[in-house]
């Protein structure tokens, strides 16, 4: 299975495999759930926990590599709104 760069923004990028992406996607609808459920406690703790799985799952890409990100996810400071704007129908991981 190919892999996949993903940016966190503010951090920068991680190499991870496309195999991942079932296991994220666990973490990504329950954080769309508690986005449209407007349950803020909820939504930053599995933000917290998305990002903390794409950063142990991952291996840093080295900052001066131009390789273009096939996936951006928000700080884990970002807030609900601004998540919002980053999300498709699918959430903030395709799939």
């Amino acid at each position: 299975m190919a892999d996949m760069i993903v940016r966190i923004m503010g951090e920068g990028q991680v190499r991870l495999a496309e195999s991942h992406l079932t296991e994220l996607n666990k973490l990504d609808d329950e954080l769309l759930a508690e986005m449209e459920n407007g349950d803020g406690p909820g939504f930053r703790r599995t933000l917290q926990a998305l990002l903390a799985k794409v950063r142990d799952l991952g291996e840093p890409v080295p900052d001066d590599s131009l390789d273009p990100s096939d996936l951006i996810l928000p700080s884990e400071d970002a807030t609900l709104e601004e998540v919002r704007d980053l999300l498709s129908d699918d959430g903030l991981i395709p799939g």
